[in-house]
């Protein structure tokens, strides 16, 4: 199957006749695009209608009922974030949106602890919208399941043991996702509705409404992602372009404001290694390893191969006033 913008892949292909030839897909789609559509991914169709449900009323709160979940108020950067407050590229996004995680206790603060130990601690929950936890959770439990299922079919098609990826992975993944929501902007206004970026972790699964605007960046401009329904749009991130030493691409990509009058609502998850791992190098074969160029050298993107230090990188830069108010010490003296 193939789309006017980006690959469709069948992940129910993957463990049937199909087999070979997915793999073959996979690894042409993330090498040469970065991203795809995914379906056959067996997740519960009212799964993602109870998770839109609940994302349509917790944008529908009252303003006083969000902030009460602001993310100022969470070092471990968990909560509601206002338009205009998270930074891409050093401009702001015209976006509003709700983050968790996974639902784990604060790491103790032991002199010498590594910074990124900061970022593992709980959720916050609005009062008003009881079901929003468990939808949001339920979905961050499924997307999971089928973020492991292709990473295995990744180690796969790298020619690679299919469990390469579970040592950084078990137990406990770094889980993260965010429901957002775009309002429309004027004419002559900025259309950013969050900057050109690439993702920090392994896998991002995004859901998104039928209005458009996700856009990835091509050899010959920008590919419109435009939505399919029951279709995941599936991105690599730079933890696995570091782990095949540049053979995939985290591909750089940006959401453009919908017009005014209107608004625009997704849905993403975030796949990525444990805090406390180290990103490996796979020994890929010979015939791979020459066309892996190494990771992309961007000066205002250093890429590290402990985990826990590249995801606090990309916090502090996101998000600027709870690092000014958590994480100050980190920084003075830092480069802007």
């Amino acid at each position: 199957m193939t789309s006017p913008s980006l690959p469709v892949l069948d992940l129910s292909r993957l463990g049937g006749p199909d087999h070979s030839a997915f793999l073959a897909e996979l690894r042409e789609a993330a090498r040469n695009v970065g991203f795809f559509y995914l379906v056959g991914h067996g997740v519960p169709a009212q799964l993602e209608a109870d998770l839109w449900r609940e994302a349509r009323a917790f944008f529908a709160l009252p303003e006083a009922e969000k902030l009460s979940v602001e993310m100022i108020n969470s070092p471990h950067f968990r909560g509601y974030t206002r338009a205009g407050r998270e930074i891409t590229r050093g401009a702001p996004d015209w976006r509003e949106q709700f983050d968790i995680h996974a639902e784990r206790e604060t790491l103790p603060q032991t002199p010498g602890a590594p910074p990124w130990t900061r970022l593992q601690g709980p959720n916050q929950w609005p009062a008003a919208q009881p079901a929003l936890r468990p939808a949001l959770l339920a979905w961050q439990a499924a997307l999971t399941a089928v973020a492991i299922r292709l990473l295995s079919a990744f180690a796969e098609a790298l020619e690679q043991p299919d469990d390469s990826f579970e040592e950084i992975t078990r137990d406990r993944p770094n889980q993260a996702m965010k429901i957002i929501r775009y309002p429309g902007r004027a004419a002559g206004e900025s259309d950013q509705g969050v900057g050109a970026h690439k993702d920090s972790g392994l896998l991002t699964l995004l859901v998104q409404d039928a209005v458009g605007g996700l856009q990835v960046q091509g050899e010959n401009g920008w590919i419109d992602a435009t939505p399919i329904p029951g279709a995941f749009v599936v991105n690599i991130g730079e933890l696995l372009e570091l782990a095949s030493n540049g053979y995939l691409k985290a591909t750089v990509h940006r959401v453009v404001s919908p017009p005014g009058g209107r608004d625009r609502l997704s849905i993403a998850f975030f796949l990525g290694a444990r805090l406390d791992a180290e990103v490996p190098l796979l020994a890929l074969p010979p015939h791979l390893a020459a066309e892996a160029t190494g990771p992309t050298a961007d000066p205002q993107n250093p890429l590290f191969r402990n985990v826990g230090e590249n995801y606090l990188k990309g916090r502090l830069r996101s998000h600027t006033d709870v690092a000014e108010r958590y994480y100050a010490d980190l920084l003075a003296g830092a480069p802007a």
